[in-house]
């Protein structure tokens, strides 16, 4: 049972969370309105397929390759420290980019290097929030602030684009680019005089040795992961839903023209509409908080997204607005799984743990998109393309229901209590985060 929290100390915690929260934001914010604003240049520039490609390719090899090696240094380090290098890393890396477009000596050699660097620091970044968050919040509310960080992703979704091409109009490239710099100021600034608290690092040293090297502590992050039943399942469903989701949605623009015979305007429009699904489950998960068991959150997400991948797939070609309401109805179910299972896991794995497990995982899902994304043509063209969508919604379905029989899954997070008490944390994420823990 979690601990009762005095009005003080509830105060406390939300207001060192959220004022670092909040800076991150604005600075989240920053980098996607230089991200539109330099595919935008690209696209004008080069008119070249493979342009946008090379620039995709720099952008995703980072998580793919790199992350898996990222998190047991967020692990071993300062996370701190380690955010505020790697904000500062991004800044740099646009400034840089924002003089070279100012002398008119842009390459666009240099925009695929900056794109690598800030990927690589984003993922230093984003991995030590993600695994500082079960350090900040009780671990009651992980599943709330997993809601508010989901809307906050379909919120930049809908508002990323059109106030990128608005600034385009007003602004030089470069004007964007100082945006981002002053976000990034956002997102430091506090940093300094905030602390973050340092897990107990007794598991890993158990497990990799007290003088554990570098690729021990990666070797014992791997372990802990296959090791526990539960979690790898869980693993190898979310990479199941990246092969299958990914190229569906990357498809999507021809299902709404060739299949449902129509046009841009309404393409935007089923879009947007995810958008405000996003944020409507967002907000619904951050008021609610899901059921006592963040587990069955999850699966119930999973199943509701799986109805609305469903119904667009088997949307007949006259009747667009099911694939709307399809679109409508995935969005508000996406971020209750996706939230519930970022919270589900910062609840359960150790917190220096916690690095190496998130980027392990992100790597594995996010190296099965370009396989789907390959297959997805041939079997588009052989099959039809709504057949992507039909075999990804049955797929979260099937999923979904599944795991409600499979002990492992649904113990999940009593396994995980269990494995923090053995090793005498589970008073750290019930308890409001100590002052000072640098």
């Amino acid at each position: 049972m979690a601990t009762q929290f005095s009005v003080k100390d509830d105060i406390k915690w939300k207001g060192r969370f959220f004022t670092i929260w909040g800076g991150q934001a604005l600075s989240l914010l920053g980098s996607q309105l230089v991200g539109f604003a330099l595919i935008w240049y690209l696209t004008v520039e080069s008119k070249s397929a493979v342009v946008l490609a090379t620039s995709a390719l720099v952008m995703l090899l980072p998580r793919v390759i790199i992350s898996p090696f990222i998190g047991p240094l967020v692990d071993r380090w300062n996370r701190r420290v380690t955010m505020m290098v790697a904000d500062t890393v991004v800044a740099l890396a646009t400034l840089v980019l924002a003089i070279l477009f100012a002398s008119g000596k842009i390459e666009f050699w240099h925009i695929y290097l900056s794109g690598f660097i800030r990927a690589v620091a984003g993922s230093f970044h984003g991995t030590s929030m993600v695994a500082s968050t079960s350090l900040m919040v009780p671990t009651e509310h992980l599943t709330r602030i997993q809601g508010i960080n989901q809307m906050l992703d379909g919120g930049l979704g809908i508002v990323a684009a059109p106030l990128g091409a608005l600034l385009l109009d007003l602004l030089p490239i470069q004007g964007i680019l100082a945006i981002d710099i002053v976000t990034a100021l956002f997102a430091i600034i506090p940093l300094i005089f905030l602390t973050i608290p340092q897990p107990d690092r007794s598991e890993s040293l158990a497990m990799a040795g007290e003088e554990s090297s570098f690729w021990q502590e990666f070797s014992a992050g791997y372990r802990y992961l296959v090791s526990w039943k539960g979690l790898l399942i869980v693993a190898i469903m979310a990479t199941l839903i990246n092969f299958l989701l990914t190229p569906a949605f990357t498809l999507l623009p021809l299902l709404v023209n060739d299949y449902f015979g129509k046009k841009a305007i309404d393409l935007g429009k089923l879009e947007a509409l995810f958008g405000f699904g996003v944020i409507a489950g967002g907000i619904l998960l951050g008021v609610w908080g899901g059921f006592e068991r963040r587990i069955v959150t999850a699966m119930v997400g999973l199943f509701g997204m799986g109805i609305g991948t469903l119904v667009i797939g088997i949307a007949p070609s006259s009747r667009f607005t099911w694939a709307i309401g399809g679109a409508i109805f995935m969005g508000l179910f996406h971020p209750i799984m996706n939230g519930s299972i970022m919270g589900l896991i910062q609840a359960s794995v150790s917190p220096d743990m916690q690095g190496r497990v998130f980027t392990l995982i992100g790597s594995v899902t996010s190296g099965m998109a370009p396989i789907g994304l390959a297959l997805s043509g041939p079997i588009s063209e052989s099959f039809g393309i709504q057949t992507w969508f039909i075999l990804g919604g049955l797929a979260c379905i099937m999923m979904g229901l599944i795991s409600f029989m499979i002990p492992a899954v649904m113990n999940l997070e009593e396994r995980g209590q269990e494995l923090l008490a053995e090793n005498g944390e589970k008073s750290l994420i019930e308890s409001p985060a100590p002052a000072s823990a640098d």
